[in-house]
């Protein structure tokens, strides 16, 4: 075959409908009843919380291309305007079987344990009593419903924000009859208000707001007759778009536009499902959109609102056993990082293993009078994390601390531009990286003197400096003390704050200069063992798989006889098992309690492995509009724990799904005589403290 033949559309998976293949995953674990039941509920919450980003993202961005008149198509040959008609058909299948989840299996099995949603037509006279008493006291003090007329046109609704379209009749005290309002649920209250035992009658009984709303909403109007309320949810376009080539300072742009993020276009309307037509049509019409970016729901238009069900209801036997995050003996046994380093690196697997030694790495060099300088990059952290304390304490220590912060983090924006504040405060160094790409590479890099010299100590990972999520993703984190390691590092943060040609780098792959290329190079040099006769073997595990020349790339690689397992938990376009092109690729998902997130390339290399662990993922952004690093594992009894650790999802059965030529996702079974085996359960029990 020649490369051409690795083009043809037929080849390549529409990524968006990857995503909601995805999504469809992350649904069958709400389903899927021997996850404990709490964890269910918390799973069908994520379930909306990725369907909101991917209508504020993907969708606003595919409406954006049609409204342009644009016709260009994606590897699949498929247009915005196609891929819009059938993610709608999707979307609508995936939502009403969200909903039929909720309430035909979750609400039962939640009551069932005592944990109880009261509804308006069954509150006994006492319930009835307290939801007036809590409406009178803490919502009507801070409601505005509004009025619809000439005077109080239609007002402007947040995104996802909760609100309710109200049909009254009557005349008004001024003798106004619109016959329309909309009341806003205030931001500053919870969606779902836990009821007192005394007066509910069980430990864990819960009232929505929009039920309080719903019941009590005559009393907005008084002297009007209320004929319907119906809750409703729009989204909107939540991409930041910032002309970093006009713009004089990128922080005070981004903080202008995280203000009109609010307000951004229509692309989705979430209604109840009793809601009639004309004020259907109303809303659409108010919106600028059509019946096709319409949604009815039966339940809560906020679905994850109920994840504080999950936060707040204290039953262990309804979540997944609590762990220890073990930490390893070595680090235990000494006394000082920079002494442990010095003998050998650190390879760190969480959240099986715990985040505490990073922290005490960054907290350690803040503190050490032998240390001068300390770099960082963030992407995704909070204002008051232990890592930004401890950079703080660095810079008023009198230490160089400079720190690359990625404003544009997506959702995380705001948190980061707080912590810039912070930090520049402390008399850090703050910058945002580079214009035109986003800085996500995860490294700290620790200059000390010792013995007249300067020796460089180095972190370097693929997940965030973000203690909470180290306990909900899988990452790998290397700490070393490698001078070629520390010489490339250093090399990428004076590319980062300063200005300069491309340096060679030692050991290192970076984006947008040389990842994608070392990548390619790997995957054609196993093509070439396995056409020499030799081995040709590759697994690849990254959270997405959709750059068209690596897929292409792969495909050379398969019929040249490489064995290759591609491990990819979200969105993947190459199609596996596809006759004379990729019958030697299998791709799974895994998805389980835990995130994957962790990214590796290994390579055979005919006997002389290579592997590497990255920041990136294979997607064009991360590829060449983003900085990145891979760096690699070069310790044999390193490589060999993420060998291990490769071959345990490779091994998995029962978290497993395994994709299909045609796009589909089966789930792993254990097959006749086999025993289940769980990757993550494996881990947790290899090396974390369970109980």
């Amino acid at each position: 075959m020649t490369a051409s033949d690795f083009r043809h559309p037929d080849l390549f998976i529409n990524r968006h409908l990857s995503m909601l293949e995805f999504v469809e995953r992350v649904l069958e674990q709400a389903r899927d009843a021997e996850t404990p039941l709490l964890e269910r509920l918390r799973f069908l919450c994520i379930v909306s919380t990725i369907l909101d980003e991917f209508f504020e993202i993907r969708v606003a961005g595919l409406k954006q291309a049609e409204e342009l008149g644009s016709t260009q198509a994606g590897a699949d040959n498929r247009t915005p305007q196609e891929i819009l008609q059938i993610i709608g058909a999707r979307t609508r299948r995936l939502v009403a079987d969200q909903y039929a989840v909720l309430n035909d299996t979750l609400i039962p099995a939640l009551a069932e344990e005592g944990i109880r949603f009261l509804r308006r037509d069954e509150w006994t006279t006492a319930q009835q009593a307290w939801v007036q008493e809590y409406f009178e006291q803490a919502l009507q003090p801070v409601i505005t419903p509004i009025g619809l007329d000439p005077a109080h046109p239609f007002p402007r609704i947040l995104n996802k924000s909760l609100n309710f379209i109200v049909e009254l009749d009557g005349k008004d005290a001024f003798g106004r009859n619109s016959g329309m309002a909309v009341v806003q649920a205030p931001r500053s209250l919870p969606r779902l208000i836990p009821v007192p035992r005394d007066i509910a009658g069980g430990p864990h009984d819960f009232v929505f707001l929009s039920s309080m709303i719903h019941a009590q909403v005559h009393q907005m109007f008084p002297g009007m007759a209320v004929k319907s309320c119906f809750q409703f949810r729009v989204t909107r376009n939540s991409d930041l778009y910032v002309d970093e080539e006009e713009v004089d300072d990128l922080l005070v742009a981004m903080e202008g536009e995280l203000q009109s993020r609010r307000y951004g276009d229509a692309v989705r309307l979430e209604v109840a499902a009793n809601c009639p037509e004309h004020m259907l049509r109303f809303l659409l019409e108010e919106f600028e959109l059509t019946a096709d970016d319409l949604y009815q729901v039966d339940g809560p238009v906020n679905v994850n609102r109920l994840m504080a069900v999950c936060d707040s209801v204290s039953r262990p036997e309804l979540t997944f056993p609590a762990f220890t995050p073990s930490v390893p003996a070595e680090v235990t046994h000494s006394g000082s990082m920079f002494a442990l380093l010095r003998q050998q690196d650190l390879l760190l697997h969480h959240p099986f293993q715990s985040f505490a030694p990073v922290m005490d790495f960054v907290r350690e060099a803040a503190r050490d009078a032998r240390v001068l300088a300390i770099k960082q990059t963030l992407y995704r952290t909070g204002p008051d994390s232990a890592i930004a304390d401890a950079l703080v304490e660095a810079a008023r220590a009198g230490k160089e601390v400079t720190v690359i912060i990625e404003l544009r983090a997506r959702f995380d924006e705001e948190a980061n531009i707080q912590l810039a504040s912070r930090l520049q405060d402390a008399g850090a160094h703050v910058v945002y990286g580079v214009v035109g790409h986003k800085t996500h590479a995860k490294m700290v890099l620790v200059v000390r003197r010792e013995n007249g010299r300067l020796r460089n100590y180095c972190h370097l990972g693929t997940g965030n400096y973000h203690s909470r999520t180290a306990r909900l993703y899988t990452d790998y984190g290397l700490l070393t003390a490698d001078p070629a390691i520390g010489d490339d590092v250093h090399k990428v943060f004076l590319q980062l704050t300063s200005l300069g040609k491309v340096a060679r780098l030692q050991k290192l792959l970076e984006s947008p200069f040389t990842l994608f290329d070392g990548l390619i190079e790997a995957i054609d040099r196993e093509a070439a063992h396995a056409r020499a006769g030799g081995s040709g073997r590759i697994i690849i595990k990254v959270n997405a798989l959709v750059e068209p020349r690596t897929i292409q790339a792969l495909y050379a690689a398969s019929t040249a006889g490489v064995d290759i397992d591609l491990i990819v938990r979200g969105m993947c376009s190459l199609r596996p098992g596809v006759a004379g092109v990729s019958e030697s690729i299998r791709v799974r998902s895994i998805v389980g309690r835990f995130l994957e997130h962790t990214r590796v390339f290994y390579f055979g290399n005919n006997g002389d492995p290579v592997l590497w662990a990255s920041s990136a993922d294979c997607m064009e952004r991360n590829f060449f509009r983003r900085v990145e690093t891979a760096f690699p594992i070069e310790a044999p009894h390193r490589r060999d724990q993420i060998l291990r650790d490769l071959e345990y999802y490779l091994r998995d059965n029962t978290q497993a799904w395994l994709l299909q030529a045609d796009g589909n996702y089966l789930r792993a079974r254990p097959g006749d005589g086999e025993a289940p085996f769980s990757s993550q359960q494996e881990l947790l029990e290899t090396l974390a403290e369970t109980s």
